[in-house]
């Protein structure tokens, strides 16, 4: 197996605060967004990495920032997510990576354009950019290939971000704002207090505090069900792969049948299969089966199913444990899962049969990470009720590296209790125990 691009480093803080106004646990694209977003207000601030800063998820997707395709109910974080992306170089000090360049989806047959039809008119409401456009016209955004196209779905102001910049560059931000970063830092567990968050126990020590807001990735199941809080998540293997530089090709983010790509700043190509993900089968998998039938049904021609010994090494994770000794954060710093190369070796092969400019591209690397989904591919951005103190920013379903900077700020909003961002309701953790039928749409 190859490697990953190396993400941009955060050193620690050297010394874990006794006292923050929030802990913030997990240092990814939501977590470091959350924490800026807290610390541009004046809140004393820790976030907490068990591992390193944008190690996961969040520095192994794809690194695209779109609006297209999108689930209505996501598009009004989306735009204030781009809003808060077009400025970001400038709010942190630094390079993240972003340019607007615009995200091109290339269309092969009728079945295909008619789901980004409807999902056209779906979207009228929020008169966004996107366009319909004839196969010539998307031919001439994606110059260079051989194959004729039935037609293109285009939005000139989405665009992508380095994604092993990103969460680095949100999170030193964070720390010029006044707060307090650690990594190799693993919370443990939540302390309470006349029924309400109290505190944070570290590997480090204990941190009190008013809040807590878990951003945990694919550990936030986990980490709930230490607190004896469902919380329905299952992770989803993502494989992608990078080029060295090439000459030539798309210069934007492009997808079609069976591949995913985009020019990255280093003049390589981020390439991925985007009709195969791979579903580790684990303990959840049982837990959780009937809260993602409907999400099985949809996406059943996209998910691989498979039994390894990832089962045991979760099983033996999710053993219970104290505050007062190792958790299953510290056992495993950084997940760092395996690609899975046939599904790689697919795209490549079919982008390089389209475009004879990448017929010799080099593989510098590749790498997989876990995806947190939902049952509805809905995140939760919420307070959870029964455990006043505690708030989610989780299970983000694949879309979490693009509505990162939204889903903080929007996270940072239901903390602090002031106006939010957008309408959370679609986000409230309750949906999945109030009686809400749980409907997931499907991806374009």
């Amino acid at each position: 197996m190859t490697q990953a691009l190396p993400v941009d480093p955060v050193p620690s803080d050297a010394k874990l605060p006794q006292r923050a106004g929030v802990v913030v646990i997990g240092g990814g694209i939501a977590g470091s967004s959350a924490a800026l977003a807290l610390a541009e207000s004046g809140v004393p601030v820790v976030l907490c990495e068990k591992g390193r800063i944008g190690a996961e998820q969040s520095s192994r997707n794809w690194g695209w920032c779109r609006k297209m395709g999108r689930d209505p109910r996501e598009l009004p974080l989306m735009l204030e997510s781009l809003r808060l992306w077009r400025g970001m170089n400038e709010r942190v000090g630094s390079e993240t990576g972003f340019r607007q360049h615009g995200v091109l989806y290339l269309i092969g047959d009728e079945k295909g354009l008619a789901k980004r039809q409807a999902w056209l008119k779906s979207a009228e409401a929020f008169q966004i950019d996107t366009r319909l456009l004839s196969g010539a016209e998307a031919e001439a955004l994606a110059p260079g290939g051989t194959r004729r196209w039935l037609a293109g779905l285009h939005t000139p102001s989405d665009g992508s971000a380095e994604p092993q910049k990103a969460a680095p560059a949100i999170a030193a931000a964070a720390r010029k704002r006044g707060a307090v970063i650690m990594t190799d830092c693993a919370v443990r567990g939540i302390e309470t207090s006349a029924g309400r968050v109290s505190a944070a126990v570290t590997e480090k020590g204990r941190v009190a505090c008013d809040a807590v807001l878990l951003a945990g990735g694919a550990w936030s199941g986990l980490f709930c069900r230490s607190l004896d809080i469902r919380l329905p998540q299952l992770k989803v293997r993502a494989s992608v792969m990078r080029t060295a530089p090439i000459d030539g090709g798309p210069g934007n983010a492009a997808s079609g049948p069976g591949f995913g790509m985009r020019k990255r700043l280093d003049g390589g190509y981020t390439l991925a299969n985007s009709g195969a993900n791979y579903h580790d089968i684990g303990p959840d998998s049982f837990r959780f089966l009937f809260d993602f039938i409907p999400a099985l049904r949809l996406e059943h021609s996209r998910l691989v199913l498979g039994l390894s010994q990832r089962f045991f090494a979760e099983w033996s994770l999710a053993k219970p444990w104290t505050l007062d000794e190792i958790s299953p954060f510290e056992r495993v710093r950084v997940l760092d899962p395996p690609p899975v190369e046939s599904q790689l070796a697919a795209a490549r092969a079919t982008v390089a049969g389209i475009w004879p400019a990448l017929k010799d591209m080099k593989v510098a690397g590749s790498w997989a990470g876990y995806i947190d989904a939902t049952p509805d591919m809905l995140p939760v951005i919420s307070p959870v009720e029964r455990l006043p103190g505690l708030f989610l920013a989780t299970g983000f379903s694949g879309h979490g590296f693009g509505i990162g900077p939204g889903a903080g700020r929007l996270a940072a909003d239901l903390v602090m209790g002031r106006p939010a961002i957008v309408d959370p309701a679609p986000f409230r953790f309750s949906r999945f125990s109030d009686g809400t039928k749980i409907q997931p749409i499907a991806g374009i």
